[in-house]
């Protein structure tokens, strides 16, 4: 009311402020905050458009983490919030399970590897599947491989060529699939002198960090294209591969990029 007399009525600031019985330090408070919150509110925006499936956790830590804002957590929450960018949560019923022991974790890379296939789609409903491999030390996508069938040769094929840029691993962690146990995989297994880990059938939790993942890619991206050609899905799962695995905060990891957490273990060694 004070701003208003002052612009409309032309009188003085200091007739105005005691009009209204305020002070003029109050009349020319200015918040220190706004351009700061403008800016945060226009990195919520571009990533909730980029990345739709990510909640506040996911946008929160890569602002912190990835590009280095020192924001607070309460103050973009409020913000996200009052954007109205929250994810809508369907509830699902819980049912009661026992507690799965937890997977040991490696302490460097190339310990335990992980592999799982998913199954998809194209547009014209003929079917094609993923093989997935991680490491389980940093949660890095190590290589989705696409196509209508992926053999135990294929399989091979995919593990060689990631082996000739990563390095061996101790053990690779897989479910009972025909693939898997088949002797070209074992025979080969052996000759690198690799460890075949199998978990037991109907117990997936057991290779509970590839799960965790085939979730992420199902969410992220697999589930919400709709693709016309191999190609096109394996150029799409290349693309997205180096996001995972340089740009997209990881909550098992402490919420850090599986790029970031093999070069904190280079770096210390």
């Amino acid at each position: 009311m004070a701003k208003q007399a002052v612009a409309v009525r032309g009188v003085s600031i200091a007739l105005a402020c005691r009009a209204f019985g305020i002070s003029q330090r109050c009349y020319r408070y200015a918040p220190v905050l706004s351009d700061e919150n403008e800016e945060i509110e226009d990195w919520l925006i571009a990533l909730t458009k980029t990345r739709k499936n990510w909640g506040f956790g996911l946008c929160y830590l890569y602002l912190r983490n990835i590009k280095g804002f020192k924001w607070n957590h309460k103050r973009v929450r409020r913000i996200y919030c009052e954007l109205e960018l929250n994810l809508r949560i369907k509830p699902r019923k819980r049912l009661k399970r026992e507690r799965p022991d937890p997977l040991s974790v490696p302490d460097q890379p190339n310990q335990v590897w992980s592999m799982d296939f998913m199954s998809d789609q194209l547009w014209n409903g003929k079917s094609f599947r993923t093989l997935n491999i991680l490491d389980d030390f940093n949660r890095e996508g190590l290589a989705i491989d696409v196509d209508f069938s992926l053999p135990a040769a294929r399989v091979i094929r995919s593990l060689d060529q990631v082996i000739a840029w990563r390095g061996k691993p101790a053990m690779i962690r897989v479910d009972n699939g025909p693939e898997y146990v088949s002797g070209k995989l074992i025979e080969w297994a052996s000759k690198h002198h690799i460890t075949l880990s199998y978990i037991q059938p109907g117990k997936p939790q057991q290779n509970a960090y590839i799960e965790r993942y085939n979730r992420t890619v199902r969410n992220e991206w697999l589930g919400t294209n709709i693709f016309h050609s191999i190609q096109e899905v394996q150029n799409y799962a290349t693309k997205w591969l180096w996001t995972y695995n340089n740009d997209r905060p990881n909550m098992g990891i402490g919420g850090i990029t599986p790029a970031m957490k093999l070069n904190q273990y280079q770096m210390a060694a």
